[in-house]
């Protein structure tokens, strides 16, 4: 393995670990914004019988604003792109967070809340555990082009 090899791998290390520490902290803004809709839309009665859904769909839009903002002021650094490159790599995170955060969510959710019968409370936890290596290729090679 050449020097340059291990620098790169060992650049990509410390970026996986940076994307790791942005994603604890979205991981737990996620979870305040989960649980606080889900208690406010208990507290109306309203939408029951999908409470979940609706709670993570709230979560996932607000969290990826949170996680946008700090990946790329840690991790990936797109300090002088222009509004627009900014914009499209927004949108393209928008993309790579919806498959995990609203498609793969709420299908796993329904499978560990419906089928397995495991907290409501719990199920956004465990669904983090399968998300954070999934985003990071996603943001890595295709939201940030590699940054």
């Amino acid at each position: 393995m050449t020097e340059a090899n291990k620098q790169t791998k060992k650049e990509l290390l410390i970026q996986f670990i940076k994307f790791g520490i942005v994603g604890v902290t979205n991981t737990l803004v996620s979870y305040v914004i989960n649980v606080v809709t889900l208690f406010l839309l208990g507290k109306a009665h309203l939408f029951q019988r999908w409470d979940y859904m609706i709670a993570n769909c709230v979560a996932f839009i607000l969290s990826v604003l949170w996680s946008f903002y700090w990946n790329n002021k840690l991790v990936f650094n797109m300090e002088g792109t222009s509004w627009k490159d900014m914009l499209k790599a927004l949108l393209k995170m928008y993309l790579s967070y919806a498959f995990t955060g609203i498609i793969l969510s709420n299908v796993l959710s329904y499978l560990w809340i419906d089928v397995l019968h495991i907290s409501k409370f719990i199920a956004p936890l465990i669904n983090s555990v399968i998300g954070v290596p999934i985003n990071f290729v996603l943001n890595k090679f295709w939201a940030f082009q590699g940054k």
